[in-house]
């Protein structure tokens, strides 16, 4: 389940297909080298991205975080967590990234 951008991943998997293997492979056994539970993993790396201000892995974690059952308001606490740690505006970046994920995932209402 890679949500990496799709097109920037396809591209590096076709220009690097021996890095991305070991790439996927290291994913694969730091995922499984533990007890973190699939929703608890996807928040502990929406909070790393958060803290590189990396926007896409943002996104893609925020995204798995839900896919995971996490809620918007977990995603959002995961993120305003690290107000002392990463700073103000730094979080308040990285939550305007997850509220654009968590802004798609909303049934959308008709207006009347």
């Amino acid at each position: 389940m890679n949500k990496v951008p799709i097109k920037r991943y396809q591209l590096m998997k076709r220009r690097f297909p021996a890095l991305m293997t070991a790439v996927e492979q290291l994913g694969e056994a730091a995922t499984g080298a533990g007890p973190l539970d699939e929703k608890t993993k996807e928040l502990v790396q929406l909070g790393a991205a958060a803290a590189l201000r990396s926007e896409g892995a943002v996104h893609s974690h925020a995204r798995r975080a839900l896919q995971s059952g996490a809620s918007p308001d977990e995603v959002r606490h995961a993120i305003v967590l690290l107000t002392s740690t990463i700073g103000f505006p730094t979080v308040a970046a990285a939550l305007s990234w997850a509220d654009d994920v968590i802004d798609k995932q909303r049934p959308k209402t008709l207006a009347v």
